[in-house]
């Protein structure tokens, strides 16, 4: 069978629709074989697949407006959506039921630090009444680091992806308070990403048409099935907190409709960046996207 390389950015249950092409054996229907990777620190899971060492890579339209802004084509296309949603929770110490943004200025906040979830978190704030710039912040880029830090007393407030505020809950060291996907509302938050001729190859097509089942079947499977199926993926993490993840997405539309890129979303991704002015103008959809590869 041929083996297509996928790389994540980032490596959370936020990615199931990717993570289960191979946990949940749907790219074997297709006559695939995938390999899991995940980028290493500094590294560019876009990068990677320009290069020609991934075939596939998690990415964000964004990843594609720096090279525009510097007038150059992009070295991959964005061909096909994940999430549609910011996948980012806020979890406290304590238990708020009235939570509001507001209070994140009465405490310290360890949240990810530059790009996209960056960018997200400052336009949700703005969106309730906060601006990002007035927060008591500890830098972090995530992840297990993150987990450690607040473990080790840093941060009154922690920002992160699914299922790393669940594992916090269940393990009774924090309470998530706030979604992050919530306050931004839909947006083209994460995509595939493929050479520009890649699409055209009968690869290419095996691959979209078992994405496709496999982002349907995350959308609307039991969320402990889900979990199930990808508990390799995350051995340091209950399989409680990774369905209790996976079914907030799915209650949030996270999932839904299609899988190309939705134009309205990638207006509302520019949208974001803009009002952190990270991007350098409002870029063409048809300079960063094409269509899913069709059998």
């Amino acid at each position: 069978m041929t083996s297509i390389r996928l790389m994540a950015s980032r490596h959370s249950a936020f990615y199931s629709p990717l993570i289960c092409l191979i946990a949940g054996g749907f790219l074997e229907k297709e006559g695939l074989v995938g390999e899991y990777h995940v980028v290493e620190p500094g590294g560019s899971s876009g990068g990677a697949v320009a290069e020609g060492r991934m075939d596939v890579a998690q990415a964000a339209v964004s990843a594609s407006w720096p090279a525009l802004d510097r007038g150059e084509k992009p070295a991959f296309a964005q061909f096909a959506q994940i999430n549609r949603y910011d996948g980012f929770f806020i979890a406290a110490r304590e238990p708020d039921p009235d939570f509001s943004w507001d209070k994140l200025l009465n405490g310290r906040f360890l949240h990810v630090h530059g790009g996209q979830p960056e960018a997200m978190l400052r336009f949700g704030a703005h969106r309730q009444g906060v601006d990002l710039a007035d927060v008591d912040d500890i830098k972090s880029a995530g992840g297990n680091e993150m987990v450690a830090q607040w473990t080790n007393g840093e941060g009154d407030y922690f920002h992160e992806q699914g299922a790393f505020p669940q594992q916090l809950e269940h393990d009774g060291q924090g309470h998530i308070v706030a979604s992050v996907g919530e306050a931004v509302g839909p947006v083209a938050f994460s995509s595939l990403v493929c050479r520009w001729d890649w699409p055209d190859t009968d690869d290419a097509r095996r691959f979209a048409a078992a994405y496709r089942a496999t982002r349907e079947w995350v959308n609307t499977a039991d969320p402990v099935e889900v979990a199930r199926a990808e508990a390799s993926f995350f051995p340091d993490m209950a399989e409680s907190a990774i369905a209790s993840a996976v079914g907030f997405y799915q209650d949030l539309g996270t999932w839904d409709g299609g899988i190309e890129v939705e134009p309205e979303l990638y207006d509302a991704a520019l949208d974001v960046f803009e009002h952190s002015g990270m991007v350098g103008s409002r870029h063409p959809y048809d300079d960063v996207v094409v269509p899913p590869p069709e059998r």
